[in-house]
Parts: C-alpha cells; sequence; structure tokens
C-alpha cells in the first residue's frame, strides 16, 4: 500500500477528520492525496501537513439539487485517479463511490440524510429525495467495504439503503496534545454547525436562562443553502480556528451537545480531551462513545437537560468525578489507533494482509 486518494466535504468535522487521518497515514509512510469537494477554496495544489490536496468547488450529494455537479465532481475524482494512480479510493461519502474506479473503493458513512431526517424530524424525507437514496445505495453496494465511526451509524446506513459489504466500525481520533485541559472557568461550552438542527443547539439556548452559569456557544450560523440562525441568552463566538476552539474546551468545566443526531461526535471527544463534564443527547452513537462518562438527557426533553447542567454546576465533586471519567475514556480514541486501523484495512481491502477480511455484523443484545 503507496498511495491513497481521500475525498473530504470541505464543511463540518470531515474536513478534520481527513485532514488527521492523512497525517497519521503519512507519518506510517502511505502517500494520502485528499480531494476536497465543497465550499470554493483556491484552486489547485496545497500542501497541509506535507500531504497533497486538491480542490474542486461543488454542490455536495446532500445539498439542494446536487446532481449536475455530483457528476463534475465525479468525473473530476476519476480524471485525478487516473494521473496519480492511488493503490485504492477513501470514499467520505457515498455517491461518488460507484464511479468506475480502477482500483478498489473504501466508503466511509459519517452520515446521511435519511438518517438525519428520521433522528430529528421523526420521518423520512419527501420523495424529492429519491434520487439521493438511490445514489447512496448505489455507492454503498459498489464499494468493496463500508465503514463508519460508530456501530450505529452502520445500522442506520443498513436500515436505510439496504444490504452492503458492512466492515468493523473505526472510532474517530484526535490527539491528546492538542486539547490540554486547563484550570477550569464556570462557564458551559458547545460548538459545531449552529445550522444544523441535529446539533440541537436552540434547545441548550432555550435553558440558557435558567441556569447560573453563562453559556458560550460557538460554530457557523449561516447554512450552506442559505439562510442563518440566531439564538438568544447565550454569548455566540463565531466560527473559530481550532487553537481558539481548543482553548475554550480549556477553559469549560462542562461541555454540552443535546444532539438529536450525531453520529460520532468530535467536538464531544475534543472536549472530553480538554477535561470538560460531558452532557450529552441519549442517542444510540452518543452511548456506544461515552457510556459510563457522562450526563445523557433526551434531547427534545429541556426540563432534564437544564436539571443535569445545573446538577453538575451545584456538585463540584460531581462535575470534576464526571470530567475525570470523560478525560480517560477520551484518551482511549487516538489518532494512531485510527489511523493503524485504516492502514490495516485498506491492506486487507486490496489482499496485502495474510489474514482474509471478514464483513462485520452487529452484535445482538
Amino acid at each position: 500500500m503507496n498511495r491513497v486518494l481521500i475525498t473530504s466535504d470541505t464543511v463540518g468535522g470531515i474536513w478534520q477528520y481527513t485532514i488527521e487521518l492523512a497525517a497519521g497515514l503519512k507519518r506510517l509512510g502511505v502517500e494520502p492525496i485528499i480531494a476536497a469537494l465543497g465550499a470554493p477554496s483556491p484552486p489547485g495544489f496545497l500542501s497541509i501537513g506535507n500531504c497533497s490536496v486538491f480542490f474542486f468547488p461543488c454542490r455536495l450529494e446532500w445539498m439542494q439539487d446536487p446532481w449536475e455537479d455530483v457528476k463534475r465532481s465525479g468525473d473530476w475524482l476519476l480524471r485525478l485517479a487516473d494521473h496519480l494512480k492511488p493503490d485504492l479510493v477513501h470514499i467520505n461519502g457515498y455517491a461518488h463511490a460507484a464511479r468506475n474506479f480502477p482500483v478498489p473503493v473504501l466508503v466511509v458513512g459519517h452520515s446521511c440524510v435519511y438518517s438525519w431526517y428520521q433522528a430529528v424530524r421523526g420521518r423520512p424525507p419527501s420523495a424529492r429525495w429519491e434520487h439521493y437514496r438511490q445514489a447512496v445505495a448505489d455507492g454503498l453496494k459498489a464499494a468493496r467495504g463500508v465503514t463508519a465511526p460508530t456501530a450505529a451509524m452502520l445500522s442506520s446506513l443498513a436500515h436505510h439503503y439496504g444490504t452492503f459489504r458492512r466492515l468493523e466500525p473505526i472510532a474517530n481520533g484526535r490527539r491528546s496534545a492538542s486539547f490540554p485541559p486547563a484550570a477550569k472557568e464556570t462557564l458551559i461550552f458547545s460548538a459545531g454547525r449552529l445550522w444544523d438542527e441535529a446539533k440541537n443547539i436552540a434547545t441548550l439556548t432555550q435553558v440558557a436562562g435558567g441556569l447560573a452559569w453563562p453559556v458560550v456557544v460557538a460554530g457557523e450560523q449561516t447554512h450552506p443553502d442559505g439562510g442563518k440562525v440566531h439564538f438568544r441568552n447565550v454569548r455566540l463566538l463565531g466560527v473559530l480556528t481550532q487553537q481558539q476552539i481548543a482553548a475554550w474546551f480549556a477553559r469549560a468545566a462542562i461541555y454540552a451537545l443535546p444532539a438529536l443526531y450525531e453520529p460520532f461526535g468530535l467536538t464531544a471527544l475534543e472536549a472530553g480531551l480538554a477535561g470538560c463534564a460531558l452532557v450529552l443527547g441519549d442517542i444510540p452513537s452518543m452511548r456506544e462513545t461515552w457510556e459510563g462518562a457522562a450526563l445523557f438527557v433526551p434531547p427534545r426533553r429541556n426540563d432534564l437537560l437544564e436539571a443535569a447542567l445545573n446538577r453538575l454546576i451545584d456538585d463540584e465533586r460531581l462535575r470534576r468525578s464526571f470530567a475525570r471519567k470523560a478525560r480517560q475514556k477520551a484518551l482511549a480514541f487516538t489518532t494512531e489507533k485510527m489511523v493503524r486501523r485504516y492502514a490495516k484495512l485498506y491492506g486487507q481491502l486490496l489482499g496485502e494482509e495474510e489474514k482474509e477480511i471478514i464483513p462485520w455484523q452487529p452484535k445482538i443484545a
């Protein structure tokens, strides 16, 4: 295994995940090439951490009316693969996996429209999303294998799009040195794409007035398709750099993310590394990742969210205990472990590993 082409959105946590993975692969002697799709960026070639990055401005498959752009970006990826000759293509998405790449394709499912709708709206999306559903199903079936950061996400994909070759989930990882703990302050922090209803930041802002501590929120307020969300009762910081967010994680005693839908939760991992006590939405993926190390609240219960936050505010001993548990669990989600597992999986998909790759099945409770 010498070279891998990795696609990535330039929106949200997938970009940070891709950069972290690519840098780790580079350290293992694998040459990663990042094909970044999404918001307009400097054209051509850039270098990030000695990794080659190519940008293609386009609408993404989960956006409104994207299919002309999906076709163009798929054509571009095929040309890129033909020119750069990777051994494997790692698709952080779905539709492009169905294109005729000359090498094996791995799909990693970070989220999807149908599972988002089911979790956030309580129903499937309208019939106009049928093209998307079919494109995702085709990509999943075409891939040599499919993984995701959690078993919950893999199960959601199978539920909504049918059968495909499921591989064991690979949890995301972050470098602990990037999120060092510090002396904690009496504040509650949250971060993410504020326009995304799945993050459920609105519920946090609704209860903020009943809390003794201030609530500080960071993230993008403007949706890629237009429109801007506005919140009251909290301090809005806007979009921050990774270093600025890490500084807020270090300061905050509590991190709150009452998510309705969060297939992994990279910000919760970062907050855990920084020693924040975690208050999270009680959903399968969060339970899978943080069981025993966070307070969980039903995402739509404002009263229980307020009670959980006030409980931690009032009980320093309990707050410190949950902070220790969160950090201990977070330290297990290392970049090195994530990278090693992807490198091993790449080798298995290419037939380089002696052990034959076995499709993964979830445990039945």
